[in-house]
């Protein structure tokens, strides 16, 4: 369930960015329908997620961190998306996302079944 959880969230991050280009290259229908795909990646995201914490039984409170902080990362992807395409100011949210992104790309790598893990 893990290579299922990585490969959702890195379909996730590259969906994003397409949805990003294709609105800043005045593309508004193509960039409407890859955040609709894009919201469908959050749910397998999210779902996949969950899969792996009701997997340990118990639940480690280092996951429950990386959980929440894997949930920030999903709202900023949808903050940025819509507050682009209103136009609007979203340098705050990219810093948050930023932090976000590597806050839970370094849990996620260091935590027991990380790649990191020591």
């Amino acid at each position: 369930m893990i290579h299922a959880h990585i490969t959702s969230w890195a379909l996730a991050l590259i969906l994003f960015v397409i949805a990003l280009v294709l609105h800043k290259s005045g593309k508004a229908k193509g960039s409407k329908i890859v955040h609709m795909i894009l919201r469908l990646m959050y749910l397998f995201v999210i779902g996949t997620g969950i899969w792996i914490l009701i997997s340990f039984g118990s639940l480690p409170v280092k996951y429950l961190l990386k959980t929440l902080v894997g949930l920030w990362v999903v709202v900023m992807f949808e903050m940025i998306l819509v507050r682009t395409k209103k136009d609007r100011k979203t340098s705050i949210l990219w810093i948050q996302f930023i932090v976000a992104l590597v806050l839970v790309l370094y849990l996620g790598m260091t935590l027991p079944m990380g790649i990191w893990h020591y």
